[in-house]
């Protein structure tokens, strides 16, 4: 696989603008305790942390619809909140950063999930308490999921479902985003869990991790080899047609079968940054997927821009949003 020319990308990024995009999955609230740490508690062996301010940002299938927003294209976004004031700052910040939130399910029997985490000035995390319930959206909620999918996928240049095993994604939800897909050869992308791969049978596009991969193949990854086996295992197991597993610091394996002739295959290299936190890497990576090729870019391109795009989030604490601008400006 030949790895583009990070100048021949700029005109990819400039056609995200105009693009739809649809995200549905679990929504969430990242909510940051932030303090000083001077001194351990005399009550237990843990620190005492000073309070100093809260820092509030969306998480999830959340990140993933404002990432697109961010990168210049419209997003349309459906999941689950809870009647609280965690599901309302969220909504909030989306609305404020223009992803149309009119998908957003209230569900007055769960609570909006939302993941504290205690750090400290210097970013180290301490302590993460997490407010949610797990278990599958049901009855009137996942019939209105289903239905808001078919509405606003009938719409879409590309639908992403982003799943982190928070009840959302039920079979009922896929079933709605596969019908919508093959109906109109709208791509379907999808950031899998484990527990629900055969959910997504079917789909366009996976993209595990490593560690994801190898849970679900049965195999370990250390070579470019290895990553090659196992993305054939998964594409013959989901009947998908392409494969993207995502190495960290390896780059990515990418198999394409989107092709009239043999798959494509190859390793995207991943350039050499200082990280500060993967949080939130796997949504930078799938917006600008789903936007490169909602652009028209091969999918080996696509790869290629969210390589860089992610490269770009590890740089930054917590969940961030990547901007057209910021792209542009790493690929020049």
């Amino acid at each position: 696989m030949t790895t583009p020319h990070p100048h021949d990308l700029l005109g990819t990024v400039d056609a995200f603008a105009g693009r739809r995009v649809l995200v549905v999955g679990d929504v969430m609230l990242d909510h940051f305790l932030v303090g000083r740490v001077h001194r351990l508690s005399p009550e237990a062996p843990v620190p005492v942390v000073m309070h100093d301010h809260d820092e509030y940002r969306a998480g999830g299938a959340a990140n993933v619809a404002l990432n697109v927003a961010a990168l210049g294209a419209h997003a349309s976004l459906v999941g689950v909140v809870g009647a609280d004031e965690a599901g309302a700052r969220l909504q909030q910040m989306l609305d404020d950063a223009g992803v149309a939130t009119d998908g957003l399910v209230v569900d007055e029997t769960r609570p909006t999930t939302r993941k504290m985490r205690v750090v400290t000035a210097r970013q180290q995390q301490v302590a993460r308490v997490d407010y949610e319930a797990d278990d599958e959206v049901n009855g009137r909620a996942a019939q209105r999921v289903a239905s808001l999918v078919a509405r606003f996928g009938a719409e879409a240049d590309v639908v992403i479902v982003s799943d982190y095993l928070k009840g959302c994604i039920t079979g009922e939800c896929m079933d709605a985003a596969r019908d919508v897909a093959s109906g109109a050869r709208t791509p379907l992308l999808v950031d899998p869990k484990i527990p629900h791969l055969d959910l997504y049978r079917g789909v366009t596009l996976v993209t595990p991790n490593q560690a994801e991969a190898e849970t679900a193949t049965h195999r370990r990854i250390r070579t470019d080899a290895d990553a090659r086996e196992a993305a054939r295992a998964l594409q013959r197991r989901l009947q998908c047609t392409s494969v993207v597993i995502t190495r960290g610091e390896h780059g990515m394996w990418v198999l394409d079968g989107g092709g009239a002739d043999e798959p494509v295959e190859g390793a995207l290299t991943a350039a050499a940054r200082e990280v500060a936190d993967v949080t939130g890497a796997g949504d930078t990576v799938i917006a600008a997927i789903a936007l490169g090729l909602a652009a028209g870019a091969t999918l080996s391109d696509a790869a290629a821009l969210a390589s860089e795009a992610a490269g770009l989030a590890v740089t930054r604490f917590g969940t961030v949003a990547v901007t057209a601008d910021d792209l542009r400006t790493q690929l020049r």
